[in-house]
């Protein structure tokens, strides 16, 4: 049987003096990480997740995604994968969004209370529409006024 292909020949009596995959391969059963028996609470509380988060204080601010991904300097779809969590947030993008967002990196995170939209002044988007009732005439900024009035005393 040798003598038909003498170059494989060697090859076949030499791999049969060779140990095991296993014995030579460094990943063996006992050395695989096994998961964690420990029950330990979530580090950043329950129900939000760090992208939603980022969505509820980007909407808040009255940022729309296109808005914030030309203060950071990226685009838009990445925007979007970081608030459906596809993507996540490394250090350097963390502190990019805290400061487009002027918020700390512990509240996207969620590691401190959400502040008050209140307590921080109105929102961009409140200032915007406020902008828009300045630049009417004054006969509809009147009508308008009466209106908001009305509605807010019910």
């Amino acid at each position: 049987m040798f003598t038909l292909f003498p170059e494989y020949s060697m090859i076949l009596f030499m791999s049969s003096a060779l140990p095991p995959l296993a014995a030579i391969s460094p990943y063996h059963a006992e050395s695989m990480p096994r998961p964690s028996r420990l029950k330990l609470s979530p580090a950043l509380g329950e129900g939000e997740t760090v992208g939603r988060r980022l969505a509820r204080i980007r909407k808040e601010q009255g940022f729309t995604q296109v808005e914030l991904a030309q203060r950071i300097g990226i685009i838009q779809a990445l925007v979007s994968d970081y608030e459906r969590d596809k993507l996540r947030l490394n250090a350097e993008m963390l502190a990019r969004f805290a400061r487009a967002l002027d918020v700390s990196a512990d509240e996207i995170l969620g590691l401190n209370g959400a502040k008050r939209a209140s307590a921080q002044g109105p929102s961009l988007r409140i200032l915007r529409r406020l902008n828009r009732i300045a630049s009417l005439p004054p006969a509809k900024q009147k009508a308008l006024l009466q209106t908001i009035d009305a509605l807010l005393k019910v």
